[in-house]
């Protein structure tokens, strides 16, 4: 299992939390549940997860959209640039 947070000097935090499953969550394909976490005062600005029944997914803001899993290296990647774009907003 991998479980991190980092409180950012600005008040926002970055979470990731990702573990093996030994079968996949519905609607996804692969051995990983995992959830990524970007927000500040109880918003979530970015997020990626892969909740059952819905699969893999990220969140931007107010919008859902499906998310093509591909590695945890991907995922990971993926997630922090998402967060650094939303950093200079």
């Amino acid at each position: 299992m991998h479980r991190e947070r980092l409180d950012l000097d600005d008040g926002s935090i970055v979470e990731m939390v990702l573990w093996r499953v030994p079968e996949p969550v519905a609607g996804s394909r692969h051995s990983y549940k995992y959830r990524l976490y970007f927000g500040r005062e109880g918003v979530r600005l970015v997020g990626y997860d892969n909740e059952r029944g819905k699969g893999d997914h990220r969140h931007g803001r107010e919008v859902e959209e499906p998310y093509t899993f591909t590695t945890v290296e991907q995922l990971m990647n993926d997630f922090l640039t998402d967060v650094a774009e939303e950093r200079r907003r």
